[in-house]
C-alpha cells in the first residue's frame, strides 16, 4: 500500500512539473545564446568564423537575428537545417508570423494555429490546442521550439528553473526581489549578478504581472 501510494505521489509530481513547464524541453536542440563555439562549430553548414559572429551577437533577440547573422554564407535549406538543432525559443504570444515560419518542420495552416489560440497561459494549454491536429510526438517536437512568458511575480521555482541557462541560485534571485513593479527595477536587481546582457537574455522569458 505504501509503495502503490508512493508511486501514485510521485505521477502526481511529475505531472505538476510538466504542468508548471514553460518554456519547452528542447534537450535536443542547441541555443544560440547558450552554446560554446566548439558547439556551433559542429553543426553542418556553421563553421569557425559564424560560430564567433553568433557569439559576439548576443544575446540574439529573435531567430531572424540569427538568420541575418547567417546572411549570404548559407543557402535557404542550408539554413533550415541549422534551425533544426540550433534556434532559440520563441515566444508563442509575442513572435511574428515571420519567425513562426522560421520553426521548424511548421507550415502556413499549423503557423494559423499557433495564432489563433493566443494568448497562451502555459505550455499545458500548448498542448491542448495544439494536440487537436497532431499527435502527441509532434506536438513534443513543436514544444522544442517555444515557451510562454512568464509572471515574473507569480511564476513558482519550477517554472523559473524551465528559463534556459537558468541556476537554482538565480531562481533564488528571482524571487528575492519580489514584488517587481516594473522592467527596470528588474534590470537594477538582477543586474546585481550578471552582466547586461546577460539580464537580456534572461528578461525575454518574463514580464511584468
Amino acid at each position: 500500500m505504501r509503495l502503490f501510494t508512493s508511486l501514485i505521489l510521485l505521477g502526481l509530481t511529475l505531472q505538476t512539473n510538466i504542468a508548471l513547464a514553460q518554456v519547452g524541453n528542447n534537450d535536443h536542440v542547441l541555443n544560440p545564446n547558450l552554446s560554446e563555439a566548439g558547439e556551433l562549430s559542429e553543426i553542418s553548414g556553421l563553421n569557425p568564423e559564424l560560430a564567433d559572429r553568433i557569439i559576439a551577437a548576443r544575446p540574439l533577440a529573435s531567430n531572424l537575428d540569427l538568420d541575418s547573422l547567417l546572411g549570404d554564407a548559407l543557402g535557404d535549406d542550408e539554413k533550415s537545417q541549422v534551425r533544426a538543432v540550433l534556434f532559440l525559443p520563441i515566444n508563442l504570444n509575442s513572435a511574428s508570423n515571420e519567425e513562426v515560419m522560421l520553426v521548424p518542420g511548421i507550415n502556413r495552416k499549423m503557423a494559423h494555429e499557433f495564432d489563433e489560440y493566443k494568448p497562451y497561459s502555459s505550455l499545458e494549454q500548448f498542448r491542448r490546442e495544439i494536440g487537436k491536429y497532431l499527435d502527441d510526438d509532434e506536438v513534443a517536437r513543436y514544444e522544442q521550439y517555444v515557451f510562454v512568458p512568464m509572471g515574473l511575480n507569480n511564476a513558482g521555482a519550477d517554472a523559473l528553473g524551465t528559463i534556459p541557462g537558468m541556476s537554482g541560485r538565480m531562481v533564488h534571485e528571482f524571487e528575492e526581489y519580489r514584488p517587481y513593479t516594473s522592467l527596470e527595477q528588474f534590470r537594477r536587481e538582477i543586474g546585481k549578478y550578471v552582466d547586461a546582457a546577460e539580464v537580456a537574455r534572461l528578461e525575454r522569458y518574463i514580464f511584468i504581472d
